[in-house]
């Protein structure tokens, strides 16, 4: 008997052998992929902050950008501190307190702002800016003209990026901690879960993105794994209880003893019965459900789940949390979506406001002047900046951030020029035509200041004394725009031929539109000032706007 048992016992013990094997190595895939989770995770976050940092740093100035800070630090969990710094590396604003540095403007990451468009990253700012480990996230803020205007820094808690351990993507009894590239701990979960890295540990994760080892921590043999987490200056380390072959083969003597003598009668009852009878069908009924959350179906629900076995119920429990999650995952998409937009009509509104504050102090200061040219100059400056106003004005209450309906701009443009000089010169009378065009703000507001100088000539040279009627005239043809501006006074060589500040400006507007402007008399002897530019097709835009947000 023991003879004829002998070959069942050795396959028993092989299977033991390499279901031991097999677990472990199950162990290891599980760190790994629990570490690579982990890093991804810490990557998305450390990418949310990058936008964050870059839709923040253009408005971050000027009167209450602390508490715009402070109101985002605090409803975004995981900031210790927002901070603007100017050119020089002086705090411009803040959440909240930041330490002096007389040496910002020379640190090596502070430098590196000058010259590069991404953010960075660093774990040695020069001192500290949080009572926590933590590391600084920075971007470059620049003027208008391109020139570096200071930085604006998001100081993040290291905590918020290492991963708790009741975490679902980490094995149980699994412990995390985060290092640095010299190997030094920075925080963990349980301090006598972890030994020393080994030497060679960083440039095995480097060329393999994880590494894997086993050493004594806490009195037992444990399986670390390693992973980048950002970028070359933190890691992300796993350590778990390694299995024992002895203490395994306790806890489980059926496995590799009595199931080799089972298997022949389980198996026939089990394919006959389970597989067709408690698994095919269910898993043709999940692959349904499936099939209906692929096609955006997420509303759909397994209701037969309940007379399903323990383990395939648990299988559609997990479909029906992925649905929860991935609607749980679109409605935060839209309110931070909302949330942008709520912050772009913010920022155009102040931007409109701000505009309005300089042209109320322009006119002011146009009423104390004597000198007839210069009051006609700032009369000028003051127009420009209202048409500039009146853009940002459009953008914000506008159903669309990224373009403007054309037509009501020109009339709204058009009437408030006009009306603007209506008090101090003889009546004018508007005519106006104007295709219906969808232009985004990059192109609009050279338009406008171009429109700006046409109708302000105008009403210098054309209807200084007599008055007159004003005709602007706006169409799109064949991928091309033409916008004509006209007047029915007396033209002369020199109103044609000028070479003045407006004519300059009106050059350097069409140029920026990629078009062509030319002045010439029309047929009832006055002025015309034609604009020509091209127009990109619809389909080119949303390629152009899908690639931004790509971007």
């Amino acid at each position: 008997m023991a003879a004829a048992l002998l070959p069942i016992l050795m396959l028993g013990a092989v299977q033991t052998a390499v279901a031991f094997n097999r677990e472990a190595e199950l162990l290891r895939e599980s760190l790994g992929s629990a570490a690579q989770r982990s890093a991804a995770d810490a990557r998305a976050r450390m990418e949310s902050a990058d936008i964050l940092l870059e839709t923040l740093a253009p408005g971050s100035v000027g009167f209450a950008c602390a508490r715009r800070l402070a109101e985002v630090t605090a409803r975004i969990p995981g900031y210790d501190n927002l901070i603007r710094f100017d050119r020089n590396g002086r705090v411009a604003c803040a959440a909240g307190t930041v330490p002096s540095d007389p040496g910002r403007s020379e640190r090596p990451w502070f430098a590196q702002l000058r010259t590069v468009d991404d953010m960075i990253i660093t774990r040695d700012p020069g001192v500290s800016y949080s009572d926590q480990p933590a590391l600084v996230a920075a971007v470059p803020a620049r003027n208008a003209a391109g020139e570096f205007d200071g930085a604006l820094a998001a100081v993040i808690a290291l905590s918020s990026l290492q991963p708790g351990r009741a975490a679902s993507a980490l094995p149980e009894g699994a412990e995390v901690a985060l290092v640095d590239n010299a190997g030094r701990y920075l925080s963990m979960t349980n301090a006598g879960a972890f030994a020393p890295p080994p030497k060679d540990w960083l440039a095995r994760t480097r060329s393999a993105g994880s590494y894997v080892w086993y050493a004594q921590a806490g009195g037992e043999r444990r399986v670390h794994i390693a992973a980048p987490l950002v970028g070359e200056s933190l890691f992300v380390i796993l350590s778990a209880q390694s299995p024992s072959l002895f203490s395994w083969a306790r806890l489980n003597p059926l496995t590799g003893l009595v199931l080799p003598l089972m298997t022949f009668v389980v198996v026939l009852v089990t394919v006959f019965i389970a597989a067709d009878r408690v698994v095919v069908r269910w898993l043709i009924y999940l692959q349904r459900i499936a099939a209906l959350y692929a096609r955006g179906r997420l509303t759909v629900r397994p209701a037969r789940a309940e007379d399903m076995p323990a383990e395939i119920r648990d299988l559609a429990e997990t479909l029906e949390d992925m649905a929860d999650a991935i609607v749980g995952r679109d409605a935060s998409l839209r309110d931070s979506l909302a949330q942008k937009d709520a912050l772009l009509r913010e920022i155009h509104h102040r931007v409109k406001n701000n505009l309005q504050v300089i042209s109320s102090l322009l006119s002011m200061q146009q009423r104390a002047l004597s000198d007839p040219g210069a009051r006609a100059a700032m009369s000028d400056t003051r127009q420009r900046i209202s048409a500039l106003a009146l853009v940002y004005r459009a953008l914000y209450q506008g159903p669309d951030l990224k373009r403007v309906d054309l037509r009501p701009f020109l009339e709204e443009l058009t009437a408030q020029l006009v009306a603007g000089e209506s008090m101090r010169g003889p009546p004018v009378r508007t005519e106006l035509h104007a295709d219906a065009l969808m232009i985004d703000p990059d192109r609009l507001a050279p338009l406008a200041l171009f429109a700006v100088e046409a109708i302000t000539n105008a009403q210098k040279h054309a209807f200084a004394d007599r008055g007159g009627t004003l005709s602007v005239d706006f169409r799109t043809a064949n991928g091309e725009a033409v916008l004509e501006i006209a007047d029915d006074g007396v033209a002369t060589e020199q109103a044609l031929a000028g070479t003045g500040v407006g004519r300059t400006l009106m050059t350097a507007f069409a140029r920026q539109l990629r078009g062509a402007a030319e002045v010439l008399r029309n047929a009832s002897g006055g002025v015309t000032v034609r604009l020509v530019f091209p127009t990109p097709p619809p389909e080119a835009m949303e390629d152009t706007e899908r690639n931004q947000a790509v971007a």
